[in-house]
């Protein structure tokens, strides 16, 4: 019956979407708005390129006359199409083209930078986690040493001001947890966007925070915003080169004919006609475009510095993150493997000390208090490393597939 109950009221219990770390990347890919709507500026931009490069449409001209004394009713029909003379029409396509591939690129980058965001919060959340168990384990540790100290106080053994104090030291650890939990909902509320959830939806992060280890080298040449640059340098060429193109304008040929019919005095009507080509050519004498050529020309080279200037940025945050990440991976690894066992075993002599008289409270406190600040420490630098990481991946491109 208590199993039957259970599966009923199941539904009805919300259940929390638990996310591996690696998969955060793909789940911010897949859910987040703004991802959804910057893939709809590349359609815009296929759509601008299909209907890029094709002549003008054909004009139709027709006339009609009725007869006079001096000119014959006539009825006249023509047709115009116009032609470029310069490569115009590939050079349209040619910069539609790279506009859609600037597009896409714009698109990676937002992925990029959303990723990097939200395994930041993920890393930061995982981190707290094991401040937070860190916390407890010294919290039970002091509980257990107030109570000892008490039952001491209590026999006569030992001051009343040594249980206080241990009390105290409890209750100050207590408050550092809940202070962790506090910046745990304060990650998650910054996280929940960017995986697509809502506010009252539960979230948890599973997985551990690997070995910190250092990654082989990536080229910064990769990364999405840097190729967009490259590939908007080359657009202003192109439009730049369409500048050029547009100093001489279309030509315009076409086919016209005309049906004429005369009366004659006699009473019948005579029936003429004719057919003839025509060609419009437009003198470049006061307008040649230069302009907009002026203007093409000075924002292409204007790309040309900002790609450069991004990519000096780019390697400077690449190389930047590496040193961070070397320096919190010695860090960590010199805390654990040398600093930190010193602490422990002072920390159990200490305490042996102290349950057999020969020790104060005040310096098995300060001891723990070492302890506790060397592990976070260690935590902190492994976190460190791992952000630092996430940063040097994002500014390389390396996050992305």
């Amino acid at each position: 019956m208590t199993r039957w109950l259970f599966f009923l009221l199941l539904p009805s219990f919300g259940l929390a979407a638990e996310i591996p770390l690696p998969e955060i990347a793909a789940r911010v890919r897949a859910h987040h708005p703004m991802l959804k709507a910057a893939r709809l500026a590349v359609e815009e931009a296929r759509g601008r390129r299909s209907g890029s490069g094709r002549l003008a449409n054909p004009t139709l001209e027709s006339s009609f006359q009725s007869e006079s004394r001096v000119s014959p009713r006539t009825l006249l029909f023509g047709i115009d199409q116009s032609f470029p003379l310069t490569k115009r029409l590939s050079l349209e396509k040619k910069l539609t083209a790279q506009l859609v591939a600037a597009a896409e690129l714009e698109v990676r980058d937002v992925e990029r930078r959303l990723v990097a965001e939200a395994r930041a919060c993920a890393v930061k959340i995982l981190a707290l986690e094991k401040q937070r168990a860190l916390r407890q384990e010294q919290t039970d540790l002091a509980r257990k040493l107030s109570a000892f100290a008490k039952s001491r106080a209590e026999k006569g053994e030992l001051s009343p001001l040594d249980a206080a104090q241990a009390q105290v030291d409890a209750q100050r650890l207590l408050l550092e947890s809940r202070r962790l939990e506090t910046d745990r909902i304060t990650l998650l509320g910054e996280l929940k966007p960017l995986l697509g959830l809502a506010p009252d939806e539960a979230c948890v992060i599973r997985g551990d925070l690997p070995v910190p280890e250092m990654p082989g080298l990536s080229p910064w040449q990769q990364r999405a915003d840097y190729q967009m640059a490259r590939t908007q340098m080359e657009a202003a060429r192109t439009e730049a080169a369409l500048a050029e193109a547009k100093r001489v304008q279309d030509i315009s040929a076409g086919l016209f004919g005309a049906q004429e019919a005369q009366d004659q005095t006699n009473g019948r009507r005579e029936h003429t006609g004719y057919l003839g080509l025509r060609t419009s050519i437009p003198l470049p004498l006061w307008n040649r475009n230069q302009g907009e050529i002026l203007e093409k020309n000075a924002a292409a080279e204007r790309r040309r510095f900002e790609a450069e200037a991004l990519g000096r940025q780019i390697a400077s945050e690449a190389d930047t993150a590496r040193r961070e990440m070397r320096a919190n991976a010695d860090l960590a690894r010199e805390t654990r493997d040398h600093l930190l066992p010193l602490v422990l075993e002072q920390t159990v002599n200490l305490e042996r000390a102290y349950e057999a008289g020969q020790a104060d409270l005040l310096t098995l406190l300060r001891a723990r208090d070492q302890r506790l600040q060397l592990e976070s420490a260690a935590l902190d630098a492994e976190r460190d490393f791992h952000l630092a990481r996430i940063r040097y991946e994002a500014a390389t491109g390396a996050s992305l597939p």
